[in-house]
């Protein structure tokens, strides 16, 4: 293989040529599929002698430019590009290829996986389908004609609104669709076969109506309705939120096992992988549906986030996935709780991209260079540029954001734009200059901010001093202060908030300041005694903090602010933590603090099993110069036996208060319940008790909640393997013909702390229900096993050496897949000098694979160069 080509932001250039239009027509066989492909071709650049169409893994048949067929000697062909003279301004180029998409195992393109014929073309898909310029800034108004088997493909699906059918007499069946909105081609479309549906209609702002469905295979419809309803208030959402309503005459929703992704926002025509389609309160956890409803509020935001205004280059994806995580966030917090949906993001935040913005491929929301760009849809751009999209609409208030925004679309719709143009129209309405806050797009690594105050009793007056440490980049460069909103509470000692006025500081409005020197003194005065500090309110800006003056305890107690009260529980966990790794008695103060939570039946359910969640071991470890997951094991789970045996009576009376067995409902308050009993639970199980292990037991044998089983299931499996034995027999023999609900199935197995973990996934890969060509079964059994740290990072080296074989192995089929596993290895940095030899030589034998492709080759090298 050729060496890695790197692509840098700066080297951007507008393509030299523009697609106009474009009719597609696919004859889809059993053995292949014949596409047709005809453009309308026009010349931007005045100085451009040839186009040079991006395609690859096809066979060209036949190539016309206008009315002229062109032999080999007039055009160039090449692996991954057909290159045509073309000194003309205008023309028609028509291209006859045929692909096979049952050899597609990257599932990129068209491929066909179960029967069913699907694409997936973001970022770079599009170029296995035909030759095309394929890249985001290049917006075209497709037309497609799909022709297939009747019989085996009775649905065939496309972008747009339909425009016919009809009936051929060879058992074939022709549809038509044009999408009147032009595109870039990663958002092209297209899915056949023999699928179920059900189907509704939304009545749309200005009185139209839209036909709504969703496919998916036979005997899967009824676990759509929760889609179809989480769609239906998507869309009002979008409406009364910004105002934005949907453009076409049909909305359809295609569910696949076989997907790469999560979803995909194509227009008009969503794919999904079935996970975020598919529930029912047998088969599915409140997880799930929590889930299916963020994600179908994702792709269908992005009809005017990404789809009307989308990015001009990949570097600019943050443009598009971070506002659109803001948006879904957002409409999740307003159909649930504000507090909770707050405190999953911050976890999800911090679990996830903290770890990648201090590992080695640590990069900004708007990278300046990839080699693969299949490796940069990360938390970073995605959460991370989220965080930076809500810290706008934090500086212009909820209407001063939605002023932008309309300026955003009106100014750009139907354009492909990058990130100024869109910081352009927040500006308009923003009472600060935002040319240091744009620093946020083009710095990488997570802030600190060093807090500390000083009072002064007589002139009544705090002098909070925060310092800005922003750690050097990847290649060792020096970055530059931010600027941010800060959310900020000053409490007295009954937990009271200050008036908080000051002379230097700028006060957005009451409980937010502006801050953006490398060190700012802010003064506020009528302070009228020693305030508790209660820093970064609602998590206002994505950095960390450290300040030796918190007092964890009292914000347990008083804070009025939900995350900061779940934030002061969690650093005086870790903090009580670290002290026992040291070898210190465990906290007393901690467990009282921890106490009152427990007692205090004030607290709404979900909120308080958020407040009495323990940290992770992945939180732990991002504490730690070098890493022990041992210590962290060890430590949490003593923490754990302390907690449960100081308060057994009353864990035991709150488990059983919270039982019901036969309430699989969905509501906040069930949803709740289920949460706490769960959480405690795991504490008590902790205790080895038989007594607790029986119960547990007869828990997962009762309960109708598959939350509820699954649960017991993980605490059985980690605690009382005896009992656990027949319960997994029993969940097998009841859901082996259900791949999602398998995916929890080999995800509890691969993720059990106890010893013999390695070798139950090894013979797990030999399971009638496990297929290596699923993503879903993969990520489930090996991602989960890479994703457990305790066995993972086993002293012997063997996990290391298993995911290594599994990267080399998958990478031969599903690139994608391979180099989502090496992100495993990102860690590799800051193991002691034992694992750390152990782990490079796992990390050199996959780096020296012949054939190893780009996506696992850029993520392990950066890895091993760090």
């Amino acid at each position: 293989m050729s060496a890695p080509q790197t692509i840098y932001f700066n080297d951007y250039q507008p393509s030299d040529y523009t697609i106009g239009t474009c009719q597609l027509e696919f004859i889809i066989e059993n053995s292949s599929t014949r596409v047709d492909n005809v453009m309308e071709i026009k010349r931007q650049n005045p100085h451009a002698k040839e186009i040079r169409l991006n395609g690859e893994m096809q066979d060209l048949e036949l190539l016309w430019v206008n009315d002229t067929l062109y032999d080999e000697s007039m055009y160039t062909l090449e692996s991954d590009a057909l290159t045509i003279p073309m000194d003309m301004d205008e023309a028609r180029i028509r291209v006859i290829t045929r692909i096979y998409p049952d050899e597609n195992t990257a599932l990129e393109g068209l491929y066909r996986s179960g029967g069913i014929w699907c694409t997936q073309n973001e970022p770079e898909g599009f170029r296995r389908i035909t030759y095309f310029l394929d890249r985001p800034d290049v917006m075209t108004r497709f037309t497609t004609k799909i022709i297939a088997s009747a019989q085996d493909c009775p649905v065939i699906l496309s972008n747009g609104n339909l425009a016919g059918t009809a009936t051929l007499e060879n058992g074939k069946h022709i549809a038509v669709w044009e999408d009147p909105i032009p595109k870039p081609c990663y958002l092209f479309a297209l899915v056949a076969g023999d699928l179920g549906s059900i189907h509704d209609t939304f009545v749309t702002m200005s009185g139209k109506k839209v036909a709504l469905a969703i496919y998916c295979d036979k005997g899967n419809e009824n676990k759509c309705h929760h889609a179809m309803r989480s769609l239906k208030k998507s869309m009002t959402w979008d409406e009364e939120v910004y105002g934005r309503e949907y453009d076409l005459d049909v909305y359809n929703i295609v569910a696949v096992d076989s997907f790469n992704m999560g979803a995909m926002e194509n227009k008009g025509l969503n794919i999904f992988n079935s996970h975020y389609v598919l529930a029912d309160e047998e088969c599915a956890t409140d997880m799930d549906f929590m889930g299916i409803e963020s994600v179908i509020a994702h792709e269908y935001f992005h009809n005017w986030t990404g789809n009307r205004i989308t990015c001009r280059n990949w570097f600019e994806l943050t443009l598009k996935e971070g506002l659109t995580v803001f948006r879904d966030q957002s409409f999740s917090a307003d159909m649930n709780s504000q507090l909770i949906q707050r405190l999953d993001d911050v976890r999800s935040l911090r679990e996830r991209q903290y770890v990648e913005d201090a590992g080695p491929t640590a990069h900004s929301i708007k990278p300046d260079h990839y080699i693969e760009i299949n490796n940069f849809y990360t938390a970073t751009v995605y959460e991370k540029g989220a965080e930076v999209i809500r810290m706008l609409h934090t500086l212009l208030c909820k209407d001063g954001f939605r002023r932008a925004t309309d300026r955003y679309f009106e100014n750009f719709d139907g354009q492909a734009v990058g990130t100024e143009e869109f910081l352009w129209a927040m500006q308009q309405d923003s009472p600060i200059d935002l040319a240091q806050f744009k620093r946020w797009y083009c710095q990488e690594r997570t802030p600190t901010l060093a807090i500390s105050s000083n009072y002064d009793a007589p002139t009544q007056t705090l002098t909070l001093k925060i310092t800005q440490h922003i750690p050097k980049n990847t290649h060792n460069e020096e970055q530059l202060p931010y600027a941010m909103p800060f959310g900020l509470g000053l409490l007295d000692s009954n937990g009271r908030e200050f008036e908080l006025k000051s002379n230097n500081a700028t006060i957005l409005r009451e409980g937010i300041v502006w801050i953006d020197g490398q060190v700012n003194e802010l003064v506020f005065e009528n302070i009228t005694e020693l305030p508790k500090l209660s820093l970064n309110r609602n998590f206002s800006a994505p950095v960390r903090i450290e300040c030796d003056e918190i007092d964890y305890s009292f914000l347990m107690a008083h804070d009025t602010d939900g995350f900061v009260r779940y934030e002061a529980a969690q650093q005086f966990a870790i903090s009580t933590l670290q002290a026992m790794m040291d070898g210190q008695e465990v906290s007393v103060a901690y467990l009282s603090a921890y106490g009152k939570i427990l007692e205090d039946v004030s607290i709404e359910a979900m909120y308080k099993a958020q407040l009495l969640e323990l940290p992770t071991i992945s939180m732990m470890m991002q504490f730690q110069e070098i890493i022990d997951v041992e210590s962290i094991h060890e430590a949490l789970e003593k923490l754990k036996r302390l907690i449960a045996l100081r308060f057994t009576a009353i864990i035991a009376k709150e488990v059983q208060s919270l039982y019901e067995p036969t309430n699989s409902s969905i509501d906040a308050v069930s949803m709740g319940k289920r949460a706490l009993r769960n959480r405690l639970m795991a504490l008590w199980m902790s205790l080895g008790d038989e007594e607790c292990a029986s119960l547990c037991k007869h828990y997962y044998d009762e309960s109708t909640s598959m939350t509820d089983r699954l649960a017991m299931l993980d605490l059985l499996e980690n605690y009382a393997p005896h009992l656990a034995k027949p319960a997994f027999a029993n969940f097998y023999e009841r859901h082996s013909d259900n791949t999602l609900v398998m995916n929890k199935y080999f995800t509890l197995l691969a993720s059990c702390r106890r010893e013999g973990t390695l070798e139950r996934v090894i013979a797990l890969q030999e399971d009638k229900a496990f297929d290596e060509k699923v993503p879903n079964l993969v990520r489930a059994l090996i991602g989960s096993f890479a994703r457990n740290l305790v066995a993972f990072h086993e002293i012997s080296g063997s996990g290391y050496d298993f995911i290594a074989d599994k990267i080399i192995e998958i990478d031969g089929f599903n690139p994608q897949i391979a180099s989502g596993l090496a992100g495993a290895f990102k860690s590799y940095e800051k193991l002691s000098p034992i694992q750390k030899e152990k782990m490079g030589r796992a990390l050199e034998r996959i780096k020296d694979h012949p054939n190893l492709s780009n996506n696992v080759n850029e993520i392990v090298n950066k890895i091993l160069n760090n």
